[in-house]
């Protein structure tokens, strides 16, 4: 769906994105990530033609990316850009309108889009009477109504209670089951591995990661494991003493006992098995993968030695 290649912009003596290039795949969504000030916003701008790169080039569907594109396009800004004093339903018909809906189409789709989300009421409401969640409902629908192959969602849970945050989830879900490809910008990583294919994260300016979740996630693998099992008190202190792992975490309730393990080089989860079935009886094992929270952290700090497990 979209390629970026070599992007360069510079806002005076700031460079904003240097040198940046990635693949969003068609039907995917496509999670861009970043700390405040990364460069995000401004990749995304440059997508829509807002502003344009020193450097570089971004081809859309195989095309270079020109004004015609901007129809096939819906874009949710991180700021909210909707007119205060207009009346909601008035405003939606215009959106849609510069989309190149008619005002009949225009007008059928709003109304849908209304009663799914709950908000069929507030046609006659201007915006300024609406808190911030409600107005972000709005906008969102303004971003979809005209059915844009790419939508580009900067922040979009932003202002949004859980309730409301899962209704628009579920929304953005249904609308990639259909064939959009999405880009989510964010810098949370709460919703990140629930909801993306693939990702990018930008760090001052540069790009340092991308790929498929999936496999980022298997490429930080680091051979810790938890394990939950039964045994007589005599074994516990036998675990500590293998030549198979470290533990690194103990913990015991009445019913169970609970470790996680690193196991030491050369060595296989196997291995580990058949050295403890003999002595507990095991009821859990689970690999401990850093989530992408971790990984985030991880590659927009400093350092990144030993971040990636919260029992370092």
């Amino acid at each position: 769906m979209l390629d970026i290649r070599h992007i360069v912009k510079q806002y005076s003596q700031h460079r904003a994105l240097d040198d940046v290039s990635l693949h969003v795949p068609s039907g995917s969504i496509f999670g861009l990530l970043g700390p405040n000030g990364a460069g995000k916003t401004s990749l995304i701008r440059i997508i829509n033609q807002i502003t344009a790169p020193d450097r570089g080039e971004i081809y859309f569907d195989g095309e270079l990316l020109q004004p015609k594109h901007i129809e096939r396009i819906g874009y949710l800004p991180e700021e909210r850009g909707l007119y205060k004093k207009m009346k909601i339903g008035e405003q939606m018909l215009y959106l849609a309108q510069l989309k190149g809906l008619s005002k009949t189409d225009a007008t059928q789709r709003i109304r849908t889009w209304f009663e799914k989300l709950q908000i069929g009421s507030w046609w006659d409401k201007k915006v300024e009477d609406l808190s911030k969640g409600m107005q972000q409902k709005v906008q969102f629908v303004a971003t979809v109504v005209h059915e844009p192959d790419l939508i580009i969602l900067d922040e979009p849970f932003s202002g949004f209670d859980p309730v409301n945050a899962q209704t628009i989830q579920q929304e953005i879900l249904e609308l990639n089951r259909k064939g959009a490809t999405i880009i989510y910008s964010t810098h949370r990583m709460e919703s990140v591995e629930e909801l993306c294919d693939n990702i990018a994260l930008i760090n001052k300016s540069k790009k340092v990661l991308d790929g498929s979740v999936h496999e980022i996630r298997s490429s930080y693998r680091n051979q810790i494991y938890t394990i939950e099992f039964k045994t007589p008190e005599a074994a516990v202190s036998s675990l500590t003493a293998s030549s198979l792992f470290d533990v690194i975490d103990a913990r015991q309730s009445a019913e169970h006992h609970e470790v996680t393990i690193r196991l030491k080089d050369g060595n296989s989860l196997n291995d580990t098995l058949l050295y403890l079935i003999p002595q507990v009886e095991i009821q859990q094992i689970k690999e401990v993968i850093p989530s992408m929270h971790d990984i985030f952290i991880a590659n927009v700090t400093e350092s990144s030695t030993n971040k990636f497990s919260h029992y370092e």
